[in-house]
């Protein structure tokens, strides 16, 4: 087969701020094997993500898809590979009955995976035998469980959310510290629906995303075998939590707001004193209003953000009160609708690598360019000369090349002696479609 390449090179400013699909994350790779066939109805393909690292260093993805669940080896970024995939059983005639999505988290080695399809309890995958295989250990459900909604996990302790009714729909503690294949549930809190919880150093800090409700509330999960509420308040305006990230010193949470009214924020609340929370700040991505805020991790001074429509956002927190947005990649070009497509989760290794699951096209992996820190200095510029003034929105330079190619490997030389220093992003286009944007810098 032949198609139509058209490869264009254009130079931007390097403080450019107009949005674009991507800034600052590159694409090493994007598998989108288990499509659900024929969509049956859904808008969606795949859900949750998270990650494992290996005793030896290897690195894999967990991805939560329609129909079962897979897992990738993404140690080799030119060669990621899934490693493992296990169907859930869902009837294809009746998709919603055994519900589309899924949520995972990683103890040990061990995966252990959710879902709000009738009877799928805890599904538990023992990961000791990567890259080889992915053993599956059973289906755990304790007396009257049936689904969850999402999992967390802190230690050797699950919390199962938003379980079935008769099991009670808040927060379960399920203890994994005698025997990780065979959990013992301990203590319940079942005050309100929670959608989805964060726990650092046995506070559990629960999303109470009910209309009418919109609570944050802190539970003390010292005793896990008693959980005792501590306080709640209102993820004011429009309350309507669905998840939240901590930093590490647990001084300030935020929340992301998934219903309600819009615009649906990210949060930032000051809880250094639980007697009086109060709301520092909140945050949408750069120049855009309209999307939802999912999901948002927090890796020491960096939050990694799932944001629907808007794909994945990144934020520096040198400064948690006034985050600053550093990077982001657009899972879903589309648009930055207020719909419910787009990224689903995110999940940041050490090595920097960040995977992202999205709803239609599965797993991406990508990586930080440049660094996402924020350097203050105390030095006063007193004289500069800005050599070079570009549009923020780019120029093109050149066509490296454009014709009819076979498919296979090329190599493609071009003459730069005209070109000043710089940041420079190249795009290959097949048969008039945007398929790939890299950028390259250049210095002479």
């Amino acid at each position: 087969m032949t198609k139509l390449l058209t490869i264009f090179l254009l130079i931007l400013s390097t403080a450019a701020s107009a949005q674009l699909p991507n800034n600052n994350i590159y694409l090493f790779g994007q598998k989108n094997l288990h499509p659900i066939p024929g969509q049956f109805g859904a808008p969606w393909n795949y859900a949750a993500i998270w990650g494992y690292v290996a005793p030896d260093g290897r690195e894999y993805a967990i991805l939560g898809c329609g129909l079962g669940t897979a897992f990738y080896d993404i140690t080799d970024s030119a060669n990621i590979r899934e490693v493992g995939y296990f169907d859930a059983g869902v009837n294809l005639q009746n998709p919603n009955g055994g519900n589309l999505w899924r949520e995972m988290k990683v103890y040990s080695h061990y995966a252990y995976v959710v879902s709000e399809a009738d009877t799928s309890g805890v599904k538990i995958y023992d990961l000791r035998y990567l890259p080889d295989s992915v053993r599956f250990v059973k289906k755990f459900l304790a007396p009257g469980h049936s689904t969850t909604h999402s999992i967390s996990q802190e230690g050797p302790f699950l919390y199962l959310n938003g379980s079935n009714a008769s099991f009670g729909q808040g927060v379960a503690v399920l203890d994994l510290s005698v025997d990780p294949e065979n959990p013992v549930l301990r203590g319940k809190w079942n005050t309100r629906y929670v959608h989805d919880c964060r726990v650092l150093r046995d506070t559990i800090f629960a999303m109470n995303i009910n209309p009418g409700d919109g609570q944050i509330t802190v539970i003390d999960a010292r005793n896990k075998d008693s959980l005792k509420t501590i306080t709640q308040w209102l993820n004011l305006p429009n309350p309507s939590p669905h998840n939240c990230a901590l930093t590490n010193n647990r001084q300030y949470l935020f929340a992301t707001d998934e219903v309600g009214a819009i615009p649906r924020l990210l949060k930032i609340w000051d809880i250094r004193d639980l007697s009086n929370v109060t709301q520092v700040n909140t945050w949408q991505p750069t120049g855009i209003t309209s999307s939802i805020v999912h999901n948002v991790e927090i890796y020491g001074d960096t939050a990694v953000i799932a944001h629907y429509t808007a794909g994945v956002r990144v934020l520096n927190l040198s400064n948690p009160v006034a985050p600053v947005e550093v990077a982001w990649y657009d899972t879903y070009p589309q648009n930055n609708n207020n719909s419910y497509l787009g990224c689903w989760g995110v999940y940041k290794f050490p090595s920097g690598k960040i995977v992202a699951s999205d709803m239609i096209t599965g797993l991406f992996v990508l990586k930080l360019g440049q660094s996402v820190s924020i350097n203050e200095s105390n030095l006063r510029v007193n004289d500069y000369e800005l050599k070079q003034n570009f549009p923020i929105l780019g120029n093109e330079i050149t066509k490296l090349v454009s014709g009819k190619q076979a498919a296979g490997n090329y190599k493609v030389d071009f003459e730069a002696e005209n070109l000043s220093s710089g940041i420079y992003f190249y795009s290959l286009y097949a048969d008039g479609n945007r398929i790939s944007t890299k950028r390259m810098t250049f210095l002479k």
